[in-house]
């Protein structure tokens, strides 16, 4: 069996600075050209502005049926592939082979215009996507229905809210029927309801042997939906294979070096003549600062700092913020059963503090820490002393795959009974 899609050395380049300028006469070429020779030659010859790589040299096959999940940072040349693979832009070497009908949906909307109503850019959009319009009204209520804008079809789309533009949108591409269906982030807008029609849809298309090539930086809809996964970097492939496999070495790679830090000279460590940091550390509870560390995952959070000042009363302090700046919680140990209260000796401590699973919401957090004197007198503070990523856990996700809200995330025990029967 030959692949549905195959990409050979495929490399592209862009031009720094570049502007998209309108359209010319030759006679208006020329004259510039007249008017400023060199000028000219640098907009227009080799010694024009630095270029920037944004694919170099990716090469891969997909076979018929295939949900394959793409993935990488921002800027790792995902979406430019994309549109290479919908031959919305040329790449600057190598090449693509498609043998098939190809639907993308890579910006919400795509196509639309604003002035005209869903049922109009339902017809336009689906002649932008190749359909003839006998197949576009054979599929009209079909499409209407799954994007759930009945009430809405003659409303001019300049209207519509975010998420009614990704439902008609998606809902025109996936009932195209391709051989191929390429989708960027449509996961990202939609209420968990369409979510799930989405997957449905999109596991339909792979078991009647469509193919799907799939971006998104969700890793548990990847995992969930796709069967193989390519990391991206750079413009390079730096993974290819299973989604665990994949997206557990992207995650690894992607992991802050502010998970550990370490000053053994104690007299260039931070702090002031009072306290100094030796080391900070965030780790699952039996694990290094290597490990990732998910919803569901109890770690530590541990500080090592001397204690210069002879007798002092010591609380190490922390305040956790997320990624809007909130303040999730602060903690000190009022309750550590040794040393809270008492004096320390001069010498070098160890603080830990366990943070139990099934706590904190998804995504990046920093810890700012206080080391405070005599239960009230802060001595040292230290900002970002540590930044870690939380990450999801795919049994905890089910059929959604948005952003789970809320700045906590606890697993919480539900009862249900069932009081009177209807008569």
């Amino acid at each position: 069996m030959r692949p549905i899609v195959k990409v050979e050395n495929l490399s592209k380049q862009y031009r720094l600075g570049a502007q998209v300028e309108s359209y010319s006469t030759l006679r208006d070429v020329l004259a510039g050209a007249a008017r400023a020779p060199l000028g000219f030659l640098r907009r227009n010859g080799r010694g024009r502005g630095a270029t920037f790589q944004a694919l170099q040299e990716v090469s891969f096959n997909v076979m018929p049926g295939e949900v394959v999940g793409i993935i990488g940072r921002n800027g790792a040349g995902k979406s430019t592939l994309l549109k290479i693979l919908s031959r919305i832009t040329e790449p600057t070497a190598g090449r693509v082979e498609l043998y098939g009908r190809v639907a993308s949906l890579l910006e919400v909307g795509t196509g639309f215009h604003p002035e005209l109503t869903g049922r109009e850019n339902i017809y336009l959009n689906g002649a932008i996507l190749g359909m003839k319009k006998a197949e576009i009204e054979r599929k009209f209520d079909e499409i209407v229905a799954f994007a759930e804008i009945e009430k809405f079809i003659d409303t001019p789309v300049k209207h519509y809210s975010s998420g009614m533009y990704v439902r008609l949108a998606f809902a025109v591409a996936a009932h195209l029927e391709p051989e191929i269906l390429i989708i960027d982030e449509v996961l990202a807008v939609g209420d968990a309801m369409f979510q799930k029609k989405c997957l449905g849809k999109m596991s339909d298309a792979a078991r009647e042997g469509r193919t799907v090539l799939f971006v998104s930086h969700n890793m548990v809809a990847v995992q969930n939906l796709c069967g193989r996964a390519l990391w991206l970097h750079g413009g390079k492939i730096v993974e290819e294979a299973d989604p665990s496999t994949v997206i557990a070495k992207y995650h690894k790679a992607a992991t802050s070096v502010l998970t550990e830090q370490v000053w053994h000279d104690v007299s260039s460590a931070p702090g002031n003549d009072k306290v100094r940091v030796r080391r900070v550390c965030v780790r699952p509870v039996d694990g290094s600062a290597s490990d990732p560390v998910t919803i569901k995952t109890p770690f530590i959070m541990e500080f090592e700092y001397w204690n210069l000042e002879p007798d002092a009363c010591l609380n190490p302090s922390l305040h956790i913020y997320n990624e809007q700046g909130l303040m999730v919680f602060n903690t000190a140990p009022v309750h550590e059963p040794v040393w809270h209260g008492r004096p320390f000796p001069a010498g070098l401590f160890r603080s830990l503090c366990y943070v139990p699973g099934d706590l904190l919401n998804d995504g990046t957090y920093r810890v700012e820490l206080l080391v405070v004197k005599d239960q009230g007198v802060i001595i040292y503070a230290q900002d970002d002393a540590l930044v870690f990523d939380v990450r999801d856990a795919v049994e905890m996700r089910g059929a959604w795959h948005g952003k789970w809200a809320g700045v906590v995330r606890p697993n919480l025990k539900w009862d249900t009974e069932h009081l009177v029967s209807r008569a």
